[in-house]
């Protein structure tokens, strides 16, 4: 299964989601391929140096992160986009289409995933069922208040205290979203 983490440079956010996200998943995560892409990134630069000891705090490895641009063909061949912001998915969604059932802000998944009856998820036994019942039943759900909760501020030239909100937001999802994937691998 292949996962996506999509934020605007591709330096903080969805690098370091996708870092913690294999951290996460441990011993399970070789059954996943969790990469990162950029609405704006420019191609092969090296993670944000905040953002980067902060992955390292919470058992990522950024040492061989390079930045990409994202495609069509990135957006459109990942079996679920994480996003880190609603203007990030909404870019996924214009790229390819078809993903728009695939793609969510990660604390949308994660909310969705908690909001969820214990019965909601039975009978789901793949990564690619989970996605596409938590697809199917984000209606149910009920939004935040404010629809920008479900977005994850930039911390980009920002200081270490927003880069540790922002690492802390972006692992407490992380952490629902990975037992999730764990239960069903």
């Amino acid at each position: 299964m292949r996962i996506l983490f999509v934020c605007s440079g591709n330096l903080c956010r969805s690098a370091l989601g996708a870092q913690v996200l294999v951290a996460r998943l441990g011993p399970d995560a070789s059954a996943f391929e969790v990469e990162s892409a950029g609405t704006i990134a420019q191609d092969d630069t090296p993670m944000d140096d905040a953002a980067a000891a902060q992955s390292s705090r919470l058992g990522g490895d950024p040492s061989s992160h390079r930045s990409r641009y994202l495609t069509a063909s990135i957006a459109g061949a990942a079996d679920l986009v994480l996003a880190a912001e609603r203007s990030h998915r909404a870019a996924v969604v214009s790229l390819a289409p078809r993903a728009a059932k695939r793609a969510f802000t990660i604390k949308q998944f994660a909310r969705v995933l908690e909001g969820l009856e214990p019965g909601d998820l039975s009978g789901v036994g793949t990564a690619e069922e989970l996605v596409e019942r938590v697809a199917r039943l984000r209606g149910t759900v009920p939004p935040p208040a404010d629809p920008a909760d479900d977005d994850i501020d930039d911390p980009y030239r920002r200081s270490e205290a927003t880069h540790v909100r922002v690492a802390d937001e972006i692992d407490a999802a992380l952490v629902v979203i990975a037992d999730a994937l764990r239960a069903v691998r």
